[in-house]
């Protein structure tokens, strides 16, 4: 009885207090009280968690000098969020009757409520996010989300913590807030007119300028948190509502123009910049914008031209493979590295599968938006290595063990050049089924049927894997685990190592073999972790090219993705018009530098050799020395700028303009057929 009475007085004295508390707001602050308690409520928020960031991180940051700034930028960052959130619903506290006000108490309420859970939640989504990828959730994050499948069974398998944690807490927090402001919009009290203006004329102008967080003519923006060469370091000095709002809104805007994200080129300068840096005459095509379409003669001609295969892994960074001094996950594959010529300064153009797809598949360049394979005007006659050779007679088909419709793989492909598509549904009781789809044995044994199939006639496949995907689900029984539990990433570079082999054992069994080029290379690397603004080392991945004439040997100078597709048809025996800018490697001089393009967020990195030029929106280009696995800055070289620059604008240009076409290709195919050999 007394317990009770002592917790009754208890909340008649905390009601009372709060009640006090809230009375003298209003009475100091007026109608803009409800929006004050917000904006500390956000900055407290954000301060916590970038706190709990920096620690997880602290390995990396206390090697960066003055890293501590990541905390008052990130005030500013924070405020400029708050002050655009707060705007529209202080004008409305300012002006509206006390009546209307209480009235609509729930609305108000669930205003501030859903965002400070948005607040919880993507600061909690933070922590893994940031862990695989190395920065704030941006369009990335988005991309993820929308594959609303996939992504949950991934997180109920991977993240199961994560997601215990962060949605409670962010419930928690919404119900918390919603009550509160019930009760403070329960005394939202009348404010004479005189109150009301002084508030407006001494409130809006700093709203205003919190956000804009500047007094010069442009605005701060994501940038503004750059203070360091540390992207991480960078990162933390954001706060993730703010960085994906950032990154949907740049999207939108930078891809209608994307001169607007790095800086402007003339068209004419931004074209003989990339023909001169590919070898391609100007004399080809007096039009400039279809410059890049030229014929390419083979140097290795065959009787009848070779099949193609590109086996595409996941995930398989060179970190992970034996070769390339990686850890030993890889035998089998570093067994068929001695079998074929083995890239060993190959570079991926993105972080993403659909950005391997587009360097492999069109010998595309990167942008700082979303792959062509997802975007709108790429959905047709678009340019890809399986609409040239599907003009040559081939059968085009794409091999994959989940559901091709993820990422649009299966409408891209069927509109440009592919003329079947394999996927989870076509596979009848296979060995294993995971969040991903079949396993890769099973993908390979499916893939080994279907070139069987083709009984001599000309073939192309891409050959997808998953198996090497979190959560990481493989079959028991298959190899000797490198560490516990099972379902890790090692492991599952080990098993996605044991199917390559299993299938390269088949397949030198079967008749098609002796008639076939493969290429095994991978889609991108993980865990995009370190402390330079672009982490080059996290973009070496392995590739190894298999074939009838293609003796054992290394190529050892910097290549990239978008260099395989002409390769790769130099390699076959198909001499044909088409606008790839990457180099048939094995028929180049040795006095041609290599170089490699990389997209990492918003960053493009250009590197020839050793050095790295890096673009990055609305600031000045960075040059580097890569040495050691780490970018030392250095004097930049302005015509390296230059030619950097066309690389990171051209994609954009082409592919708004619509100048990267199949139909394209065959006009200019056509013309030159017109005109006899000399």
């Amino acid at each position: 009885m007394k317990n009770r009475e002592k917790t009754e007085s208890f909340r008649g004295i905390f009601k009372k207090r709060a009640e006090n508390f809230i009375r003298i707001g209003f009475n100091f602050l007026g109608p803009f009280f409800p929006s004050a308690i917000f904006f500390l409520a956000g900055l407290s928020i954000f301060f916590i968690f970038r706190i709990f960031l920096y620690l997880q991180n602290f390995s990396i940051v206390s090697d960066i000098e003055s890293s501590l700034l990541v905390f008052p930028i990130g005030v500013r960052m924070d405020t400029i969020l708050l002050s655009y959130l707060i705007i529209p619903i202080f004008l409305l506290m300012a002006f509206l009757p006390a009546k209307v006000v209480r009235m609509f108490r729930f609305i108000f309420s669930a205003y501030f409520a859903l965002f400070t859970a948005l607040f919880v939640f993507m600061e909690s989504a933070t922590f893994p996010f940031m862990a695989e990828f190395d920065t704030r959730p941006d369009r990335l994050f988005i991309e993820h989300i929308v594959q609303v499948k996939e992504v949950f069974e991934m997180v109920m398998k991977g993240y199961k913590v994560e997601l215990l944690l962060g949605l409670p807490l962010t419930f928690f927090c919404m119900g918390c807030v919603y009550f509160v402001y019930q009760n403070i919009f329960r005394q939202f009290a009348s404010f004479s007119f005189l109150k009301r203006v002084v508030l407006f004329l001494a409130v809006v102008p700093l709203l205003f300028l919190g956000a804009r967080s500047s007094i010069s003519h442009r605005p701060a923006n994501i940038s503004t948190a750059a203070f360091s060469q540390s992207h991480l370091v960078n990162q933390l000095g954001l706060n993730s509502t703010y960085s994906m709002v950032y990154a949907y809104y740049s999207a939108k805007r930078h891809e209608k123009d994307p001169r607007k994200v790095y800086g402007r080129m003339d068209k004419n300068k931004m074209f003989n910049e990339v023909l001169a840096s590919a070898g391609i005459s100007k004399s080809l095509n007096p039009d400039i914008e279809k410059s890049l379409f030229h014929y390419q003669k083979s140097n290795f001609p065959r009787k009848q031209p070779l099949n193609l295969v590109i086996i595409l892994e996941e995930s398989l960074g060179a970190e992970y493979v034996g070769y390339l001094g990686g850890l030993p996950l890889t035998p089998r594959i570093d067994k068929l590295s001695e079998e074929g010529l083995s890239f060993t300064k190959l570079y991926s153009t993105g972080t993403r599968t659909v950005r391997g797809i587009e360097a492999l598949l069109s010998g595309f360049l990167p942008t700082p938006g979303a792959s062509v394979v997802k975007l709108e005007r790429s959905q047709q006659d678009f340019f890809t290595i399986a609409g040239l050779l599907k003009k040559q007679g081939y059968a085009t088909e794409f091999i994959y063990g989940g559901d091709s419709q993820f990422d649009n793989m299966r409408a891209f492909f069927l509109a440009n050049g592919f003329q079947k598509v394999h996927d989870q549904k076509v596979f009848n009781n296979p060995v294993f089924a995971g969040t991903w789809g079949v396993s890769d044995e099973d993908l390979f044994k499916e893939a080994n049927d279907v070139f069987k199939a083709h009984q001599g006639e000309p073939f192309f496949s891409l050959v997808l894997t998953t198996s090497n995907h979190d959560p990481f689900e493989f079959p028991d029984g298959r190899i000797e685990l490198y560490e516990q539990p099972k379902m890790s990433r090692h492991n599952a570079m080990k098993y996605a190592d044991y199917s390559v082999g299993e299938f390269f054992e088949m397949a030198k069994k079967e008749k098609y073999y002796e008639n076939t080029v493969f290429l095994i290379v991978a889609d991108h690397s993980t865990r995009l972790r370190g402390q330079d603004l672009v982490p080059i080392h996290k973009f070496h991945i392995p590739g190894i090219i298999i074939g009838p004439g293609i003796g054992p040997g290394k190529y050892e100078k910097v290549c990239s993705q978008i260099d395989m597709p002409s390769t790769l048809l130099d390699l076959i025996g198909i001499s044909a018009t088409h606008p790839f800018i990457g180099k048939p490697l094995l028929s180049i001089t040795e006095n041609i530098p290599g170089r490699a393009i990389m997209q990492y967020a918003e960053a493009n990195a250009f590197m020839t050799g050793n050095d790295v030029v890096i673009h990055r929106p609305e600031m000045e280009p960075s040059q580097y020395v890569y040495q050691n696995e780490r970018l030392v800055q250095t004097e930049l070289d302005p015509e390296l700028a230059e030619k950097a620059l066309a690389h990171a604008l051209l994609p954009g240009y082409l592919y708004y303009n619509r100048l990267y076409c199949q139909s394209i290709a065959e006009g200019q195919h056509s013309r030159r057929s017109a005109v006899p050999d000399k």
